[in-house]
């Protein structure tokens, strides 16, 4: 899940987001290819053909040795050259990637075509990076809702040359080095169409410190909920130490997992979605560091290693702008 301040949302929501697991583990690569330490071929990828109307985005090729586990950003701005309403997401990761989220920011964060493995975890507060898609399986899609209760289809706006950047987790469990990238497409509706904007809803835990051998520690964070909005998808995400994450409202609870790799999502796609009767978003994480950082305190930061998450990400509609709660201060 960027690692950035993993802050901000955009659905992917992972939703997937879920879908945006750190975690540790990851695709490994076939067994052909790779002679005399040259990156092994992708094992027949094929990237998958751009979106009639839309957009795609494909990530230039990073070389991934064995065993290792890295983290790259690649920068780019949206090759639209109008204002699209985006109705679904999809993308296609090669062997090696563990998962992929794609940021939108204010202005650019690095020139556009720069691919780094630094820097992506800075922010500032007037160019927070907007979480909008992710994915942690090799082929995945997010389509979202048809009909807003009201007869309109959900979209999310995607202005022309929006600043944006994937950030791309891998993990090479071969023997020899992999060649990787992500494809990302992103399938717009019709010039005209008229729709719901939905825009992520994500908060962000910076106050987590669990200490050295801890167990059952509950970390947990409410944010306030703009009044009148509805919910069609909610995930959280964590790190290792995770046993258990949870989204409430008030005390009843909107979401859960026990699985902080993996947490999946809940998922309103009809009348009447969720809404949180309580204006608040509570969201909460419960650790256990008895595992190989159990002789440290454990605090919240990028490392899916040496650090923890708890974060909650969601959609919202009808939405003007994504929104950011940093612990349980916000949204803005």
């Amino acid at each position: 899940m960027r690692h950035d301040l993993h802050l901000v949302l955009g659905l992917g929501l992972a939703l997937s987001l879920s879908a945006a697991a750190c975690g540790s583990d990851g695709g490994g690569g076939n067994d052909d290819g790779g002679d005399d330490g040259a990156p092994m071929p992708d094992g027949g990828f094929v990237d998958p053909p751009p979106p009639a109307r839309g957009f795609q985005v494909i990530s230039p090729d990073v070389t991934i040795m064995p065993g290792q586990e890295i983290t790259y950003c690649y920068y780019f701005r949206t090759p639209n050259t109008e204002e699209l309403a985006i109705k679904k997401w999809s993308s296609a990761m090669t062997p090696g990637s563990h998962h992929m989220i794609l940021y939108t920011t204010q202005t650019e964060r690095m020139p556009a075509g720069t691919v780094s493995s630094g820097g992506c975890s800075s922010f500032g507060v007037n160019n927070v990076p907007s979480w909008t898609y992710s994915a942690q399986t090799p082929t995945q899609e997010l389509a979202l809702p048809a009909d807003d209760g009201a007869g309109k289809p959900l979209g999310q706006r995607i202005a022309a040359g929006t600043p944006a950047y994937l950030e791309m987790h891998y993990l090479n469990g071969s023997d020899s080095p992999l060649k990787a990238h992500v494809t990302l497409n992103a399938e717009a509706h019709e010039a005209g169409a008229v729709f719901t904007q939905t825009a992520p809803y994500v908060t962000y835990n910076t106050q987590i410190s669990v200490g050295p051998g801890a167990t059952n520690v509950v970390e947990t964070q409410t944010c306030n909920v703009p009044a009148n909005v509805k919910f069609w998808t909610m995930s959280t995400h964590a790190h290792k130490q995770a046993v258990k994450t949870a989204v409430k409202d008030g005390t009843a609870v909107a979401f859960s997992s026990t699985d902080w790799e993996h947490p999946g999502s809940a998922t309103w796609l009809a009348t009447p979605f969720f809404t949180f009767a309580s204006s608040k978003l509570t969201y909460e994480c419960t650790y256990n560091n008895i595992g190989d950082n159990k002789m440290d305190t454990v605090v919240s930061g990028p490392s899916a290693e040496k650090n923890e998450m708890c974060m909650a990400v969601g959609y919202y509609f009808p939405a003007n702008k994504s929104l950011f709660c940093l612990n349980s201060f916000g949204p803005f």
